[in-house]
């Protein structure tokens, strides 16, 4: 963290799904900001992660979440998705931050905004842990809503992500326009074309 520099850490949630809409979120916190609790989302508990989310919006400096569709993954693929949807976040933002902080090696320079990327970022900056937290509990409230519509995907439970339940209901059922049509959905190896010489 640099001080005295209004710094937003940026998260997304959702890069592996089979259905769902990918998110992000952006977080400014205020210098010195320290919580036990917080680190890396995805080693959190669901009600720790969910309480986290309540002091996140409550003492951040400034908070938002950007969404990308299903549709649009399929379009631009799923690494420009998830900068597109950190981008959409930190456009969100009440304030403007000086500088970035992105969870990962990959990202397109938001216009004006230096940024720096941070491999497990989300274990070393307290701003993305932050946005992590943001990140995977807006995310699972969404599929916990697409869950009532779809029952059969056990998306309550899965979240979207690849499970062999998950699976076998999309063999069963068809997909839904919530699933990442170009995604490998149902988890089998690319056929190899077969040539007949005889006919070449």
């Amino acid at each position: 963290m640099n001080i005295g520099v209004v710094e937003a850490g940026c998260d997304e949630a959702g890069r592996g799904c089979l259905a769902g809409d990918v998110y992000a979120a952006a977080v400014i916190l205020p210098e010195g900001f320290n919580n036990a609790m917080l680190n890396d989302s995805k080693q959190l508990t669901e009600s720790r992660r969910y309480a986290l989310r309540e002091v996140i919006e409550r003492e951040a400096v400034a908070w938002a979440v950007g969404v990308v569709t299903a549709k649009e993954i399929d379009r631009i693929n799923i690494l420009r998705a998830s900068i597109l949807a950190m981008h959409r976040a930190v456009e969100k933002l009440s304030i403007r931050p000086q500088h970035l902080l992105i969870d990962g090696n990959k990202f397109n320079p938001y216009p004006g905004i230096p940024h720096t990327t941070v491999v497990k970022g989300d274990a070393t900056y307290m701003s993305i842990a932050a946005a992590s937290v943001l990140a995977k509990t807006y995310r699972d409230d969404y599929m916990l809503a697409l869950a009532k519509e779809y029952p059969m995907y056990d998306w309550q439970s899965n979240k979207g992500y690849p499970t062999a339940k998950h699976r076998a209901a999309i063999r069963e059922y068809g997909t839904t326009p919530h699933h990442r049509l170009s995604y490998n959905l149902l988890g089998e190896e690319p056929r190899q074309l077969e040539f007949n010489f005889d006919e070449l």
